[in-house]
C-alpha cells in the first residue's frame, strides 16, 4: 500500500456518501435523507460519515456543490453560444435552469439547504455560488473562466453575482411552486437584458 493509499480511501468513502446522499434526496426529498440511511447504503459506519458530515445540511449542500462542479464540466465541454454577451449569458442560465429540473426532489432539498442561511455551511454556500459566477462570466465573455487562474474585473464579478441571485432567487420560487421552467427562462433573459443593456450585450 502507497502512503496515498489511506487518503484515497477516505476521498472514494466521501464520494460513495454523497453519491448515496443524491440518490435518497432524488428518491424522497430532504426527508428521505437521514444519516442512518445515508450510511448503509453508502456502506460506511456512522463514525466514518460523521467525521466528514455531521448533518444532514451539510450533506445535501456537498452534493450541491458536486452537482455544480459537475455541470460546471460540461459547461466548459460544450459551452452557451450566442452572437452576442446577452444571448449566451441567457444560453447559460437555461442549461443550468434544465439541469436543474432535471432531478427536482433533489435540487428542491439542495436548494433548501443553500437558502437556510445557516452559518455553519455559508463557506460551502460560498463555493456554489462561486462557481455560479464563474460560469456566468464565462457566458458573457465567450470563454471560459479556468478556476485559480481567473483574474475578474470589478464589473465582471458584479454582473455575475447580480445575475446569479436573481436565477437563484427563481429557483428558490420554484422550489415552493411559485415559478415553471418557462417563467424562470423568460424572467432571466429580461433580467439579463435589463442588466447588460441594449448597447452592453458585446462586451
Amino acid at each position: 500500500m502507497t502512503a496515498d493509499a489511506p487518503e484515497i480511501e477516505v476521498e472514494e468513502r466521501a464520494r460513495r456518501i454523497i453519491e448515496s446522499t443524491i440518490e435518497l434526496a432524488e428518491e424522497g426529498g430532504f426527508e428521505a435523507v437521514r444519516l442512518r440511511d445515508v450510511a448503509a447504503r453508502a456502506e460506511v459506519a456512522m463514525g466514518t460519515l460523521y467525521r466528514r458530515f455531521r448533518s444532514k445540511e451539510e450533506l445535501l449542500v456537498a452534493a450541491l456543490e458536486q452537482e455544480t462542479r459537475a455541470m460546471e464540466d460540461r459547461v466548459r465541454q460544450r459551452p452557451p453560444t450566442g452572437a452576442n454577451a446577452g444571448d449566451r449569458a441567457v444560453g447559460f442560465f437555461v442549461i443550468a435552469t434544465r439541469g436543474m429540473l432535471r432531478r427536482p426532489n433533489l435540487s428542491r432539498a439542495m436548494l433548501r439547504c443553500a437558502a437556510a442561511g445557516e452559518p455553519a455551511l455559508a463557506r460551502k454556500v460560498g463555493l456554489f455560488h462561486d462557481m455560479m459566477r464563474r460560469m456566468i462570466v464565462g457566458a458573457i465573455r465567450g470563454e471560459a473562466v479556468t478556476p485559480g487562474a481567473e483574474v475578474m474585473t470589478d464589473r465582471e464579478r458584479l454582473l455575475g453575482d447580480v445575475l446569479n441571485q436573481i436565477w437563484f432567487a427563481l429557483m428558490v420560487g420554484w422550489s415552493g411552486g411559485l415559478q415553471t421552467s418557462a417563467t424562470i427562462n423568460e424572467r432571466m433573459r429580461a433580467s439579463v437584458e435589463l442588466i447588460l443593456g441594449e448597447g452592453e450585450n458585446t462586451i
